[in-house]
């Protein structure tokens, strides 16, 4: 019994290890599933959070919480929505650094700012 038991604690000591290194992968992965995605309400006529920074690699989500309509167009032309009724939505994935402003084409008091790090 004495030469098994060694043997169980190793065994024990290993499948602790991957069970703490799988949980640690999960963590750090949910950390980077909440970076890579960013949501923008439309809500009485303005984009908010505005200005927002993200990372390369962020989905930003844009959400019309408005009874009318919005949209979501670039001033480089690089991303631009259909006219959204309420609560529906656009996205777009940032794959370039850089600063991209944005308005809504029929409010263009309406305007909004991403900047990508």
């Amino acid at each position: 019994m004495k030469k098994k038991l060694p043997m169980f604690i190793c065994a024990v000591s290993l499948l602790g290890i991957v069970m703490m290194s799988s949980a640690g992968r999960a963590a750090v992965t949910a950390l980077e599933d909440k970076q890579a995605n960013v949501t923008v309400k439309m809500v009485n006529f303005t984009y908010s959070p505005d200005p927002l920074t993200v990372p390369v690699g962020t989905t930003v989500r844009w959400v019309n919480y408005d009874d009318d309509q919005h949209n979501v167009v670039s001033d480089d032309k690089s991303f631009k929505s259909k006219l959204l009724d309420k609560n529906q939505e656009y996205s777009y994935t940032f794959t370039k650094k850089g600063t991209y402003r944005y308005i809504c084409s029929i409010h263009p008091k309406m305007v909004g700012k991403v900047t990508v790090e």
